[in-house]
């Protein structure tokens, strides 16, 4: 059963597990689509079935995703979901470890190029989404004057706003009201600069 919890990430292993870039596309897909198999991820991600399951078990090695009750009758196959709602790395879990905090780097980074993929993509296939999505398409960019404790303090307020939505898209989902849904991804960055 996957946890409501968000997982905390403390321990180099499971930081550099994640950090693969196959492993962050396969947690992605297997987070949006709840449950599936190696075969159907592999078709997600245009990789052979046995390179997807290898990395699917690391990820399940590392306590990122568990089995899931099958949703067929085929016995042969195996389902996954994720282990927990999500999981984060927190800059005070790796500072002072330069292992952790050059594996937190990785990952960043990792992560930072998929989604700016994921954006390009949509940029570049806008014209394919129908009106009503290009319009409630968002992008902005703020640039406040805040302290420290502020820039927390929005970015639980915003974790929080995001998961309300998330957690009714899903209840609606299980009743059934599928239609007009559509996967979208909100990313966020809140981070200090200098001009």
């Amino acid at each position: 059963m996957t946890s409501s919890e968000n997982r905390r990430i403390t321990d180099l292993g499971t930081l550099k597990a994640i950090s693969h870039p196959l492993r962050m596309r396969l947690y992605r897909a297997l987070f949006v689509a709840r449950t599936a198999t190696a075969s159907q991820l592999a078709d997600q991600v245009d990789e052979a079935v046995s390179l997807v399951s290898y990395h699917l078990r690391k990820l399940a090695d590392h306590g990122l995703i568990e089995e899931a009750e099958a949703q067929s009758a085929d016995g042969r196959e195996r389902w996954w979901q994720p282990s927990s709602y999500g999981f984060s790395i927190r800059e005070e879990d790796v500072q002072g470890a330069p292992e952790l905090a050059a594996a937190s780097t990785a990952f960043g980074h990792t992560v930072h190029a998929q989604r700016a993929e994921m954006h390009r993509r949509f940029l570049a296939e806008r014209h394919t989404w129908s009106e009503e999505w290009r319009t409630a398409a968002v992008s902005s960019e703020w640039l406040p004057r805040l302290t420290a404790a502020e820039l927390a303090a929005l970015g639980e307020e915003l974790d929080a706003v995001l998961r309300k939505y998330d957690e009714r898209a899903r209840a609606a989902e299980a009743a059934g009201d599928t239609e007009g849904r559509e996967n979208v991804a909100v990313h966020l960055h809140g981070f200090p600069y200098r001009g």
